[in-house]
């Protein structure tokens, strides 16, 4: 036994709420890595329509979410095709109502404003009803809290929390963050993940540098 299958969509018996998205997504512009799982009352198939927002193919941008993963009920990833255009007197949409307020529209209003791809990296954990804003980078091993709102990019195994979310602090010193870095163990295949679980659990680098 080398663990779960990251394909299937309901791993935990008798669990309905928690699910590996990774069997749930279809769309080109959404990528989740293995073992990535969201954890909702509703079902874990309704993660796209219920915390990916204002996500449209033809604005361009991708939600990128690596491995090991674990988000947590209400997260939303605001996309941008939430922008407003912000280079004139008024943010108002007056184009998407047509009849006439369409004329004279320029798109470059809008992707002036564009943040590019939200990209939320491996071992990250995502607190109950975080906001995660357009064109965030999350580092690995990251941790946002409960209800943060994340409008600047986190660095790897920083702590965040608040409105605008700040760092509280670093999960490990400055070198301990690099050597992880370096070894990726989610990189790893399943067998080896299994084999080296309790120096992960138990934080043993040596243990993981040995096995790297």
């Amino acid at each position: 036994m080398h663990g779960p299958d990251p394909n299937n969509p309901h791993p935990m018996t008798g669990q309905p709420r928690v699910g590996f998205l990774k069997a749930f997504i279809d769309q080109p512009n959404i990528e989740v890595g293995d073992f990535t799982y969201y954890d909702d009352p509703a079902g874990p198939q309704h993660f796209v329509s219920r915390c990916v927002q204002h996500h449209y193919d033809f604005m361009g941008d991708r939600l990128v979410i690596g491995k090991f993963c674990a988000i947590a009920t209400g997260v939303t990833f605001i996309m941008n095709g939430a922008n407003h255009a912000m280079t004139g007197f008024s943010t108002y949409p007056f184009n998407i109502f047509g009849e006439g307020w369409e004329k004279g529209f320029d798109w470059a209003t809008i992707k002036a404003g564009f943040k590019g791809d939200t990209v939320i990296g491996n071992d990250v954990w995502i607190g109950q009803e975080a906001t995660i804003m357009p064109g965030i980078t999350i580092g690995d091993g990251a941790l946002i809290a409960t209800k943060a709102v994340v409008t600047a990019d986190v660095p790897p195994y920083a702590i965040v929390g608040g409105n605008p979310s700040r760092i509280i602090r670093k999960r490990f010193s400055d070198e301990v963050i690099a050597d992880l870095l370096a070894i990726r163990w989610w990189d790893w295949d399943a067998a080896k993940i299994t084999r080296n679980l309790d120096a992960i659990r138990g934080a043993d680098l040596e243990a993981l540098q040995k096995a790297s």
